[in-house]
């Protein structure tokens, strides 16, 4: 049996290496991003690349749509799709705010709902990209960190509502990935050499984690043989959280 399914966020970093990864097991994909680039991922009767904005209103029915119109079933939503900002609480504005929950909360809570009947037709799964924003205080990531704390929540909240009905839902918490997402937050400290040392300083492993292995962690969520898995947040932080 082939399995189905949705990646957002897909064309660069963990949103790519999630698609190449579900792929080489065999999965189809419809894989989400704004960016054109998640056209290069495309692989006739394998990957279909949808460029779309995934704040818009017609986008999470439009994109479920078309998977289930293109494979006739859905398998597993991941919702990766995200924007991080490091700011302190004074320097944050309200538009700051709005802009943050709209594109890292609002999208995930309408991708859910667009997904959970397929899903629950197939006792399919899903898996958020959280952060370790969103389980420990983090300085100057205040609106970052309420994000990602009710991507948490909500995570929790559907593990224990659609237990009965077949649907895992889990989420990874990554620390610092080594992606340009990262590179480009950094480049906007004023002391960008200094951020990336205190930034490895927290890790205990030395070094940031790849986009690889954050995607295998939601691969591993997402596999079959994880069936006994619901509501969990696993970490991919090189030791963060547990300092």
């Amino acid at each position: 049996m082939e399995l189905t399914a949705v990646v957002t966020g897909a064309a660069r970093g963990i949103g790519r290496s999630v698609v190449e990864q579900l792929r080489a097991k065999g999965y189809r994909v419809v894989a989400v991003d704004v960016s054109p680039a998640v056209e290069e991922l495309a692989e006739a009767g394998r990957v279909v690349p949808m460029v779309a904005d995934v704040t818009g209103e017609a986008t999470p029915g439009d994109v479920i749509g078309r998977a289930t119109a293109e494979f006739g079933r859905l398998d597993l939503l991941v919702n990766n799709a995200a924007r991080f900002l490091r700011r302190p609480i004074l320097a944050t504005s309200d538009a700051d705010f709005d802009a943050l929950f709209a594109l890292n909360v609002r999208p995930v809570f309408r991708f859910v709902k667009a997904a959970l009947p397929a899903l629950t037709e197939t006792r399919g799964c899903i898996v958020n990209t959280a952060s370790i924003s969103g389980l420990i205080g983090v300085p100057n990531q205040s609106v970052y960190a309420m994000t990602k704390g009710a991507i948490v929540q909500l995570t929790r909240q559907l593990a224990i509502e659609y237990a009965g009905r077949g649907v895992r839902v889990n989420a990874v918490a990554p620390g610092a990935v080594d992606t340009a997402f990262m590179d480009e937050a950094r480049e906007a400290d004023p002391d960008p050499a200094a951020s990336l040392a205190a930034t490895l300083a927290n890790h205990p492993i030395g070094r940031m984690s790849t986009p690889g292995e954050v995607a295998r962690a939601i691969v591993f969520l997402a596999a079959p043989e994880s069936g006994g898995i619901t509501g969990t947040i696993l970490s991919v932080d090189g030791g963060y959280v547990a300092r």
